[in-house]
């Protein structure tokens, strides 16, 4: 049974989320501050914690920040700030996705399993191997079809390939496609992100038109498998 640490200061609402994980058949450890959190975390290491962003004693971009440092476990931040600029830190802290309160504790549950199919999905390499890079050509291939993509989009999209499931900004894009940092308006990623979706959606076999590359809503973009 799969392992979720739940750290919430708020208690009813912390006893609400655990009934509905419990009821899709995860196995639920609560803690209300993040320092006895970070405790426990030390000694058993759950399959994905749900971590709030204002609870006391260690803020949860911290507790993010030293979790990552020491283990690849799916983080899902949970706050009552909504500011981009707040959702954009703790994807930079190494959360693997974002939920701001007032929230539906089905929706929770649903970025819950979502998240875990992704990592399964990383472990089955005939869903991987449904893409084939060749970084000394530049060249990704697509269902045993060459994608004819310019240095960028390879870059892009060979980004994303390697890091699945987890969101990007636009600046973050940027910052990877241009390491010289010269001034480029954010917006050029969304025109990038448009023709690999052509290029792939052109290659793609009839039946099969899957959008991978999927927006986050205030952040950026993440690649994404489809749900079985």
């Amino acid at each position: 049974m799969k392992q979720i640490m739940l750290v919430e200061d708020e208690v009813e609402l912390a006893e609400l989320v655990k009934d509905y994980l419990e009821a899709a058949g995860f196995e639920v450890s609560m803690f209300h501050d993040e320092q006895a959190a970070y405790d426990a975390f030390n000694h058993k290491k759950p399959s994905l914690m749900i971590l709030d962003l204002m609870v006391p004693r260690m803020d949860g971009l911290t507790i993010c920040r030293k979790v990552r440092e020491q283990s690849d476990l799916p983080i899902i931040m949970v706050t009552a700030r909504t500011e981009e600029i707040d959702r954009v830190l703790g994807l930079n802290m190494g959360a693997d996705d974002y939920v701001c309160k007032p929230f539906s504790p089905k929706e929770l549950v649903a970025r819950v399993q979502a998240v875990m199919r992704r990592l399964e999905r990383k472990a089955e390499p005939e869903t991987v191997d449904l893409f084939r890079i060749d970084a000394a050509q530049q060249r990704i291939w697509y269902q045993q079809k060459a994608l004819s993509l310019t240095p960028t989009e390879f870059r892009l999209l060979e980004l994303f390939l390697e890091h699945v499931g987890h969101v990007y900004s636009r600046t973050q894009l940027l910052d990877h496609i241009n390491p010289d940092s010269y001034e480029v308006a954010d917006r050029v990623i969304d025109s990038h992100i448009k023709n690999l979706r052509r290029k792939i959606s052109d290659a793609a076999e009839t039946g099969n038109r899957h959008e991978w590359i999927q927006a986050v809503y205030g952040v950026g973009y993440r690649f994404e498998y489809p749900d079985e």
